[in-house]
């Protein structure tokens, strides 16, 4: 995987040093009055720990949901197994989906900072009519009517969710200044700290809080994240005069259509050989603005087309100027040619999370047919997935403490790993994920036949912290493959896009949310023909867990092998 070096483009962004010394940033940004933002008084890590608390505020609400949802469906509204993990996999899919929302009001309407001011208080909405509904007894809700109840309380949370997650990475990012060296070197460890506190909130919400699911009550787990949306709520909007803000620019959907109208309606027309001759704005107001600009690739030549300036003649033979449907900047032709590039990257990420989904369906339903007794404690399921956290910020630790400083002696690449052999790393853990689960089923199945309990869906006597090994490699894939996924988006985003790209980021976790939900569809009918109980039966005693999971080893061993061919010849964005 020794594609180009892939250091943080952005690092070409340089200004002079004059600019760097000025009071006020040189990337083009201002601040809640529409003013130059100033360097002293906005910005850096002093608006960050407040963006950063209102993401660990979203996520463990998040988190407080989807690490026992499955649990909830199947004992509070009584679904069956396949029902459930098909409908938890939907609604993670659709807090996943929603992005694309967020990122275009984000990057185009709103901003990213009201983007999130407006979607926190629908997120909030929907966890208290979740904590309601579950603190009011069943007997009190007509047939069908609690289910519609909680389903609506879901999706409101998922549609408050798509303004939120989008938002929060991208204006993290943009309150360093890209055209200091020394501010620049910060980003890196905001994204760090950013997947740590989302580790963080996901270990508040598989302890405490799934122990209060099981031992207290439903509404009470769920009020607790309710009240802290609200604090995040009051924190973000407290700190609004020292956060920076990204100028908005033009729809990046506009830009991807008018290139490729512009492309089409000029196909019969020759390609130049001189790449100068293709139109580009030579007349910028700000060193800022220049140097948003991206350097012509040869790839995807037809859409260069494109930037090919024709002249246009009125009735009086008087030059006509051509309109943005029919002329594109060579930076308008690029910024769809990087997404095109970023494509077959973001597809392998549908097999990745759709591993990692596993964790809150399948490994929970394996768990709940395993002694969970440890001692004189029982562990619920549900909480071992905070073995998955703890190992990721372990992992953070070593990654950044060890594995970077020794991979850097041999690579001599001041971040160790490029992105894409970080990437790489972390797809290889997650199909051995697959692997040791397969080979634990296998095993758990075997026991559950040695003990005569093969018809009975009862517990088999194996141990479920046979399961930490599963948690531990999802866990240690995430840190490589989930942070360089953020770092990636984010870095080779083109200027106008850093939200749209963000939410990308996020629709591949929708992928394989997507995925799981129709894989399990596609397995419920392929193994139940005949009055067979199938691969994932009521009773897991009469199934076979163990091939499903073989299947998802041979798709990411599958997904891993296309991703090393692609990223040897993989080209990252040069800005001019």
């Amino acid at each position: 995987m020794e594609a180009a070096d892939e250091e943080s483009p952005l690092l070409h962004l340089q200004p002079d040093h004059q600019d760097v010394g000025s009071e006020y940033t040189s990337d083009g940004t201002i601040d809640i009055s529409g003013q130059p933002a100033l360097k002293r008084n906005t910005g850096n890590w002093r608006a960050c720990y407040m963006i950063l608390g209102v993401e660990f505020c979203e996520c463990v609400a998040f988190f407080a949901i989807a690490a026992n949802l499955v649990t909830y469906l199947t004992t509070v509204l009584h679904e069956s197994k396949v029902t459930a993990a098909q409908n938890v996999s939907a609604w993670v899919g659709a807090c996943f989906l929603t992005p694309l929302i967020g990122a275009f009001l984000g990057d185009t309407y709103l901003g990213r900072y009201w983007t999130m001011v407006v979607s926190l208080p629908v997120s909030t909405i929907g966890i208290l009519v979740l904590t309601v509904s579950a603190s009011v007894p069943t007997s009190y809700y007509r047939a069908g009517v609690h289910r519609a109840v909680v389903y609506l309380a879901l999706y409101l949370v998922a549609l408050g969710s798509g303004g939120i997650k989008p938002c929060t990475s991208a204006f993290g990012a943009d309150q360093f200044d890209s055209g200091d060296p020394m501010e620049l070197q910060k980003k890196g460890s905001f994204f760090n700290w950013y997947y740590f506190l989302i580790s963080l909130g996901s270990l508040l919400s598989g302890t405490v809080l799934v122990w209060l699911q099981n031992n207290v009550g439903w509404g009470i787990s769920f009020a607790i994240p309710a009240v802290l949306m609200i604090l995040g709520l009051a924190v973000l909007v407290g700190g609004s005069r020292v956060y920076r803000f990204r100028k908005l620019g033009a729809s990046p959907f506009k830009s991807i259509c008018q290139v490729v109208v512009a492309a089409v309606r000029k196909w019969h027309v020759q390609l130049p050989d001189d790449i100068s001759l293709l139109y580009e704005l030579t007349n910028s107001s700000s060193p800022a603005e220049s140097s948003q600009k991206i350097q012509h690739t040869n790839q995807f030549r037809f859409l260069d087309k494109a930037a090919i300036v024709l002249p246009q003649l009125d009735k009086t033979s008087k030059m006509l100027p051509m309109c943005s449907w029919s002329l594109c900047t060579v930076t308008q032709v690029e910024e769809l040619k990087t997404l095109l590039r970023m494509f077959p990257v973001w597809a392998s990420f549908m097999i990745f999370y759709a591993v990692g989904g596993q964790t809150t369906s399948t490994f929970i339903e394996q768990g709940m047919v395993m002694d969970n007794h440890v001692g004189p404690f029982a562990i619920p399921p549900a909480s071992l997935s905070t073995v998955s956290v703890l190992s990721a910020l372990i992992w953070v630790y070593i990654y950044e403490t060890v594995l970077v400083p020794l991979a850097r002696r041999y690579t001599g690449k001041e971040k160790g790993f490029s992105q894409t052999q970080r990437l790489g790393i972390g797809f290889a853990l997650s199909m051995l994920t697959m692997v040791y689960s397969a080979i634990l089923e296998m095993k758990r199945l075997t026991n559950a036949q040695a003990s005569g309990m093969s018809g009975r869906n009862m517990p088999v006597p194996m141990s479920i912290l046979w399961q930490a090994p599963s948690y531990i490699l999802t866990g240690a894939a995430g840190v490589f493959a989930g942070i360089g996924m953020m770092e990636f988006f984010y870095d080779q985003a083109p200027y106008t896009m850093k939200s749209l790209c963000a939410a990308f980021a996020q629709l591949a976790v929708a992928s394989g949310s997507y995925f799981n939900t129709i894989i399990f569809g596609v397995v419920a009918a392929a193994t139940t023909r005949g009055g067979a109980p199938g691969w994932i039966p009521d009773n897991l005693n009469e199934g076979h867990l163990d091939y499903f999971f073989w299947m998802m080893a041979a798709l990411s061993l599958l997904n891993l092998a296309q991703f090393v061919h692609y990223s040897m010849r993989y080209t990252v964005k040069t800005t001019s």
